[in-house]
This record gives C-alpha cells, sequence and structure tokens, in this order.
C-alpha cells in the first residue's frame, strides 16, 4: 500500500484542499495533566474517553479556529467536514460549522477518527504504569509506541490500519472538494505517517520534536510540480491568532495516560 499511495501523490485524485485537525483542549487533558504533576497513578476524571467534553479553555480554542476558518474566502473554506465521534471532537467540529454556516446534520461523523484506544492502561499515568504494569512498561519500552498495542487497545500500526480507508474515501468520493478533518493527535500523525508515506522512525522524529497543540492545522493542497498535479503538504502545527498571542497552548505526547 506504502508503494501505491507514494504513486498515487502524484495523481490528480484528491481534495483539493484538506485540514486536519487536533480537537481542542479537554477536561481529559487538564486531569491528565494535573495528575502527572502531582505524581499520582491514575487520573482523576469520571466520563470514559469518548465522552470527556472541552474545557473552557478549549471552547475557546475552538471558537478562535471557527473564527479564522470563517473568515477565509468562500473558495478556500471547506464544504465537507469530518469529525471524531469523540464529544471533545465533535464540539470542536460543531464551532467551526456553525461558523462557516453548516448544519452539524451535514458533518460526517467517522468511528475510524476516534482516538487511539489505550485499552487497560486508559486513565493511569506513566508513573502509574510503571507501577502497576511494570512487564507492560517493559515491553512498551523494547517494542516502542509504533508497534505496541496494551491489552484491549491499539498500536499506532492499528490506527493507520484504519484510516487507510478513509484515505481511500478522500480519493473516491472528494475529489477536488475542501476537506476538514477533526481528530486527536495521534490521528492527525498517524495521517501525516501516510499522506506523506514516512516511515516508523520519521514519524516517531516528528512525534519527539514537538506535540500536536489543541486546534493546531495540519494542512495539504492539491498542485503542480514538475508539470504534473501533486498532492502534498502545505503546513503543520499551525496554531490561530488568539493562541499565537500568549495564551496556553495544551499539547501532549502520546502516551497511554489518559485522554488527548
Amino acid at each position: 500500500m506504502g508503494g501505491r499511495l507514494m504513486a498515487a501523490l502524484g495523481h490528480s485524485d484528491w481534495p483539493d484542499r484538506l485540514w486536519i485537525v487536533r480537537h481542542g483542549q479537554s477536561a481529559g487533558n487538564v486531569a491528565r495533566d494535573a495528575a502527572e504533576l502531582a505524581g499520582a497513578d491514575v487520573i482523576d476524571i469520571h466520563t470514559r474517553d469518548a465522552d470527556t467534553p472541552l474545557s473552557e479553555f478549549g471552547k475557546q480554542q475552538s471558537q478562535a479556529l471557527a473564527t479564522w476558518f470563517a473568515q477565509q474566502p468562500p473558495h478556500e473554506r471547506p464544504n465537507v467536514v469530518m469529525t471524531s465521534p469523540f464529544v471533545r471532537s465533535q464540539q470542536t467540529c460543531a464551532a467551526v460549522a456553525e461558523a462557516m454556516g453548516h448544519d452539524m446534520d451535514e458533518v460526517l461523523v467517522d468511528e475510524r477518527l476516534r482516538e487511539k484506544e489505550f485499552g487497560i492502561l486508559d486513565r493511569y499515568t506513566r508513573h502509574g504504569i510503571k507501577a502497576k504494569f511494570p512487564e507492560l512498561a517493559a515491553q512498551r519500552s523494547l517494542v516502542g509506541k509504533f508497534y505496541f498495542r496494551p491489552p484491549g487497545g491499539e498500536s499506532w500500526c492499528d490506527v493507520i490500519l484504519r484510516l487507510r480507508s478513509v484515505v481511500q474515501v478522500l480519493r473516491r468520493d472528494h475529489v477536488h472538494d475542501r476537506v476538514l478533518i477533526v481528530g486527536h493527535q495521534v490521528t492527525v500523525n498517524c495521517f501525516r505517517y501516510l499522506l506523506e508515506c514516512m516511515d516508523e522512525a520519521t514519524i516517531l522524529a516528528i512525534d519527539r520534536e514537538a506535540d500536536v497543540p489543541n486546534c493546531a492545522i495540519t494542512e495539504y493542497a492539491l498542485g503542480e510540480e514538475g508539470g504534473r498535479p501533486k498532492f502534498a503538504l502545505r503546513r503543520t502545527n499551525f496554531v490561530v491568532p488568539m493562541i499565537e498571542a500568549g495564551a496556553p497552548v495544551t499539547s501532549a505526547p502520546d502516551t497511554p495516560a489518559g485522554p488527548k
């Protein structure tokens, strides 16, 4: 599939524009940061991952993102909007859709865009995982995050597998559309792995270098290179002016330590 996708990047059967956005700061982000700072074993949050909402600051981030999209010229705004079914992603998406005049009934909710599942390690901090599941912590260290699958959870490869079919849908049903996808940190990076034809070492180096900020935009566009159509990265981790102006940006490394 990797070789075929690489060849397809030189074809025109892609959306004209694709924006992939991480959701705004969530209540889970806040609870996880507090638990890590306190050295606690477990994150103090009482909703399941899928139901964890945005924090108040996450709502402000989402509104800033919505304003940015609404201020773009009509021919440069998304005409197709897709989101993870998780509440924090749907809330982020709803803010953007409303600002652009889209009804939420028009938004495509797709379970393949959900966050990576952490299985038995869900809600545990890094300290808690080492304390309660030392054998799993050692296995993850040996295998690496790309291939490590916690019991009942997913590896990065599992996420990539489900996103491959999303890429095929984009190329089949949304040729020359302008598509916005709202998802999660791991899904953003896994899309990058697929769309930019990366290998394990490349995407993990990117992951180590910088986390994906909440409401950050990764953008691709269909253009030309050497007289041939080419679908290529335009920018990554772009944050809207409100956040650049000095408000804190929440980012979190990919750890099996609760919701992102």
